[in-house]
This record gives C-alpha cells, structure tokens and sequence, in this order.
C-alpha cells in the first residue's frame, strides 16, 4: 500500500450527479414533510422552496471553489487554503462529523420504513443490526474503490428516481384542491421556521464536492452534475410536498395513529392506490434513498481525513491510499465512528445539531470566495465563477446565520462546542506540525502585512492537473509556432536575441525589449527551468492570441537561472526553450498554457523524441496532443489524392477542424483561403477530439493507442 498515492480520476457527469442527488433525496422527503407540515401546514411546499433557493449562494460558491481546486476534502480543502490551517482544522473535524452523524441518521431512521416489512413487535435491536451490517457492506464497498462506489449509487439512484417518477405522476392525478385552503394561515414566521427545519434537506447536494480530486474533467461535470442535482431535488422536493398535500391533507400527513407519521411517502402512496400496495413500494423507495446517503456519505466523509492527514493535521496513517487511489484507513475509522453513534448516541436527534455547523461552514465558504478572489491570485483560476459578486456571497452568509439562530439555542452550542474542541486539536496537536498559511494573507499584503508564496505554487500544481479549457488555442499555438533549431556554440542569450526577433515580426514591441524581457525574467526567477527546458515566458498589452517560438538546442546550453531569494545557480544541459508571449489581459489562461506546455515536458520519452525529431513539423507533433491534431500527407494513389489542387476553402473537412499549417518541401507554409494545396503537402490539422477521429477515419490513418 502506497503513503502518497493520489486518489484516481474516477467520477464522470452522471457519477457526480448520482452522488449529489442520492446524498440529497432521503429524510427531507420521506421523513421531515411531517415535522415541517406541523409547522407550516400547506404552506410546506413554500418552506420547500425557500429553503431550496437559500441553498443556491452557498452552492454557487462551493462550486466556484471546487473547480479552482479540485481537491480531496472539499469545505476542508476551501477552508484552509483561504482562510488558514485552524480554520480549516475546525471545518474539516466538524464536517467530517457531520457527515458521519448523517450517514448514522439516514441508517436509523430508515428503521420507520423498514418497519413496514416486519411482524408487529419485531425487537427493537433488529434495526440495529441491520444498520450496523449495512456500514460494514458499505465500508467494503468504498474499500473497493470510488469506481464500484460510484456504479452502485448509480443504480440506486436510478431505482429511487423511477419509484419517485411514479409517484409523483400518479399522485399528481389525485390532487384536491381543497387541501390547500387556509394555505398562509400558519403565518409567515411559521414559514420561516419550516424552511429554516427543511434546509438541511438539500444539504448533501454539495458533498460530492469532497471528492473533487477524483471527478474527471471537474470544471465541467462538477458544475453541470451539481446543477442537475439540485434542479433535480428541488423539483421533487416542490412537486412531491404538492402530492404528499394534496392527496391526503395536512392532518393525515402530520400525523398517525401514534404521534407524529414517520412514513408519510407511504401513507400517501396508499392513499393513492387504495391499499398497502402503494404503502410497500414507496418503502422500498425509502430505503433506497436512505440507502444512496449512506453509499455516498462514507465515500465523502473519508476524505476528509484524508485531506487533513495529507496537511499534517492528523495523524500520518490517515494519508495512505491504497494503489486504487482509495484511502482505506480513513474509510475504516470513519466506519468504527458511525458504528458508536448508532450504539450509543441517538443519531435522530444530534443530526439536526450538527446541521446548524454545516451551515456554519456555508457561512464560511461564502467568505471563502470574498478572500480568494481578493487575493488577485493569478493562479486562482476557477472554471465557474458565481455570479453577483460579492452580493451572493453576503447574501449567502447572512441567510445561513438567520437560519442558525432560528433553529434554537442548543445547535448554536452545539456549533461552538465543536469550534473549541477544532482550536484545541490544532493548538495541542497540529500548530507546530503546520507551516501554511491561508490566501487571506494574500489580501493583508495588500495593507502591508506578509504572505505565503507556497499557496501560489500549490495553485499553479492544480492548474497543471486540471489541463487546458475547450477555448484556450494551445493546439492553434503550438501548429503556428516558429522554430529555431541553434547552432553549435549557441548561448542562451544568442537564443533569446533570434527568437525575440522572430516574435518582434508579429507583435506591437520591439525585439529588445522582449529580450530584455525574457532574460530579466531568467534572472529573477520567473523562468521555468527542469528536465532539461526551459520556459521564458512574457505578458503584453495590445495583442490579442498568445505566440510562441520554439527552440531546439542539440548540443545542450547552460542558463544561469534566478531564485527568490536573490541567489542564482546553473542549469546545464538545456536542450528546449519554449518563449511564450501571452496578452497582458489574461493571465490565468496565461498559466494554463505554461501548465500545459509542463505537462508535455514531463511525459516520459520527451527528451527522447526531442532530440531524435527530424523535421520542425515533427518537434511541433511532440507537443501537439493526439487527439487534437491530425497530420496527413498527400500522397498520389492514396485516400488523401483528392485533396490535391484544391484551395483550402473547398475541403470537405468535419466542423471545428481546420488547417493550422502546410509542410511544403522542407518550408512551412501559412494556410489561407485560396491556397491550393500540392502532391506533398502534409497538412497540420487541429480541431476537436470527434471532428479529428472523423478524419483519421476518413484518409485510413492509423490511430496510436493515445486516441
């Protein structure tokens, strides 16, 4: 078993979305409509809704955050890197219990449901044994790995979705007006107060965030899962309260023949079949959802620990992650927790506490995006930014602390208690275990006060993980690029002074000052340099495409290279220089393009292929990534002859891909409109990934094993 494993990629749109919904879609709608109808009476559906539309700011800002850092631990991951490590100790301790004791809640309060099925008088302990057996199924579950986790709750939610499809379709038919009379007679503070009951109902929408280290192309199924999630939830949430209201009234549904109606979905779906029929199926419904937030909380609550372990806030055996990538140690003991809340606690009643310190925690991360974005941090490059800024977020934070203090007094102890046992597990364990700070620093730079250079690099690290965005031209780039192969006895500067001058051609500066600059930045250590390249690179106002030239050194250079300190050493052996020039606009897109350029570079066999490349064309493929690009030569006799002679403007070639360069006896070749293309030619093409699978299709080319 490795210690420093990374967990795997795993998770895709639907993975994402079945986890933020079946974490979301349990006792808000099979349990809580009774609680809170005694509240507001038919005015639920209002209180459903208003809550759905509080959770939108923090949501909005979870997001935001996610898809600038996607890292294991989520609210943790935020908290620390924004608001320093003892913040992020209370957040990440507190959350992790929290999700715990829902998961505890969800497992017991199944029990009503379940109750269904068993003989009157079953032994209380046998539901129980049967929570207990089903945190150790899912524990051996999530051991397994994310990706089994995943397809299971994939199924369960599909199940619950189609129970939940009938219901509301049939219910829907036996709506009566009727039982909607009096609808505001409960008052609007009752309203409140029910909202502020069933917020936490749409809490677990947000969880998968956790597992943002292990979602495949985050920037976009993060956001697009999550908005399908709680598009989802609110929608059966709004049309399911309708139903549970209209078929049978607030009274039946409120209560039962013993107190308050712990099973109201199913009361309700008797009522629409007209026997225990409907009763029985939407118990099954029940348990399926209960069920999914069990699945999907162990896999979100052993990352944080995990997360915690990794920034030396716990104890190292949390870190360890199994060749899957899967953190077994932190999925036991979050096991063993659940295990003694469900034997000794009453998981019913603490879960609504830990509820007011989640939303606590959206309080927090609502500020969490303020001090981000202040920071004015190039490298806190978010693919969703939250709209309204920073009104959203204040609006956020202000409607979670109303909804605390409405709750009581005890959640608000409850909340404090666990911030004072955060502050002493970090001052007692973690303080001097700990040498970070968070990006708040970033912002009292701004009035004078120090900062922690380490948050930038760790934010540049993910930017290099995350890759490019579908708009950034870093194909387009590197296709257009001129190339420099230097002679023996070159020097890094002979190098800079030739490809400024090539730069200078196509941009509003002259070619000394981009030497200048270029070097300037070497000495300073702004430069890149590792494995044998280097990475100058300069921003300017007034152009509108990054530009790039490429150099080859085969022999080797030396670069006397900068560093923070003020100190300079030697880098021997430098074999690649890639001096990018990007618009002073856009700097994130900025770093994307070195991070992308880095990534290249450290692919094993780079160096190889570097130097053993013949022609410029082939230098420019080294870079290229495969399923981006396609290069076809025209060739007489073969598929590709029917390109010949014609101009570019008549190739019948799929949308999105287009010529970026012709290679014509050993020069290149700027493509334009009426070029008409000759016997030879080999044709840089760039485009999406299915507009270049069409045309290697198309010509019979060989696919390498990277398409």
């Amino acid at each position: 078993m490795a210690i420093f494993n990374k967990t795997k990629k795993h998770l895709g749109l639907f993975g994402v979305f079945a986890l933020a919904t079946g974490a979301t879609l349990s006792s808000g709608f099979f349990l809580l409509p009774s609680f809170a109808t005694q509240i507001a009476g038919p005015a639920v559906v209002l209180a459903y809704l208003l809550a759905g539309l509080l959770l939108i700011p923090p949501m909005l800002s979870k997001i935001e955050l996610g898809t600038a850092m996607p890292r294991s631990g989520g609210e943790y991951y935020f908290l620390s890197r924004s608001l320093g490590p003892m913040v992020g100790t209370i957040g990440g301790l507190g959350i992790w219990l929290a999700v715990l004791l829902k998961i505890s809640f969800a497992l017991v309060g199944m029990s009503a449901y379940i109750q269904l099925f068993l003989p009157d008088g079953t032994s209380e302990s046998i539901y129980t044994f049967i929570a207990l057996g089903l945190v150790v199924f899912f524990s051996g579950l999530n051991i397994l790995g994310a990706k089994k986790t995943t397809t299971f709750q994939i199924v369960l939610v599909i199940l619950l979705l189609t129970l939940l499809g009938w219901f509301l379709t049939a219910g829907s038919l036996e709506i009566k007006t009727i039982h909607f009379s009096g609808f505001f007679d409960s008052g609007s503070e009752n309203i409140l107060s029910a909202a502020g009951l069933v917020f936490i109902s749409y809490i677990g929408v947000t969880k998968v965030i956790s597992v943002a280290g292990e979602i495949k192309n985050p920037e976009r199924n993060l956001p697009l899962g999550l908005f399908l999630a709680i598009g989802t939830a609110i929608t059966i949430y709004i049309i399911g309260l309708i139903v549970m209201v209209g078929v049978v009234g607030v009274e039946r549904l409120s209560f039962s023949d013993s107190g308050t109606n712990l099973t109201p979905v199913s009361t309700v779906a008797a009522a629409i079949t007209g026997s225990n029929t409907g009763a029985f199926v939407m118990a099954i419904a029940a348990i399926f959802a209960f069920l999914s937030v069990a699945n999907a909380g162990i896999l979100s609550a052993s990352r944080y620990p995990l997360a915690m372990s990794r920034d030396h806030l716990l104890p190292s055996a949390l870190r360890k992650v199994d060749d899957n990538g899967t953190p077994i140690v932190g999925i036991i003991l979050s096991a063993a927790l659940i295990i003694a809340s469900i034997l000794f606690l009453d998981p019913l009643k603490i879960a609504k506490l830990a509820s007011a310190f989640q939303l606590l925690m959206f309080t927090l991360l609502c500020l969490s995006v303020i001090v981000m974005r202040e920071t004015k941090l190039n490298s806190y490059d978010p693919g969703f930014r939250a709209p309204f800024y920073p009104w959203l977020q204040l609006v956020g934070a202000s409607a979670c602390i109303t909804i605390i203090f409405m709750m009581g007094w005890l959640p608000v102890l409850f909340s404090l208690g666990i911030i004072v046992v955060g502050i002493i597990w970090y001052f007692s364990y973690a303080r001097n275990r700990v040498d970070r700070y968070g990006a708040i620093y970033h912002v009292f730079e701004r009035l004078g006060k120090h900062r922690f250079a380490g948050l930038d690099t760790e934010l540049r690290e993910i930017l290099k993980e995350k890759g490019l965005r579908a708009h950034d031209p870093f194909d387009e780039i590197v296709a257009k690029a001129r190339v420099i192969d230097a002679p023996t006895g070159a020097t890094f500067e002979d190098i800079v002074v030739s490809s400024s001058e090539e730069l200078a051609s196509f941009l509003p500066t002259t070619a000394g000052s981009l030497a200048d600059g270029f070097l300037e930045g070497t000495k300073v250590g702004a430069t890149p340099v590792t494995g044998g390249v280097a990475l100058p690179h300069l921003r300017v106002p007034d152009i509108d495409q990054p530009i790039m030239v490429i150099a080859r050194s085969r022999d080797g250079i030396s670069i006397n290279i900068g560093d923070v300190f003020g100190g300079n050493h030697e880098e021997q052996a430098i074999h690649a220089i890639f001096f990018l020039v990007s618009p002073e606009s856009d700097p994130s897109q900025h770093l994307r393009l070195l991070a992308q350029l880095a990534g290249h570079v450290d692919q094993d066999g780079f160096m190889a292929k570097w130097l053993t490349a013949t022609t410029n064309q082939s230098m420019k493929e080294i870079l290229l990534r495969e399923d981006r690009f396609t290069s076809i030569t025209l060739v007489p006799g073969t598929s590709t002859e029917a390109l010949i002679d014609l101009p570019i403007h008549e190739l019948d070639f799929p949308e999105g891909c287009l010529v970026a360069l012709i290679h014509r006896r050993g020069h290149m070749v700027v493509p334009r409109g009426n070029t008409l293309l000759e016997a030879g030619d080999q044709l840089t093409i760039i485009g999406d990934e299915r507009g270049n699978r069409a045309l290697k299709e198309k010509f019979e080319i060989t696919f390498t094993e990277n398409d």
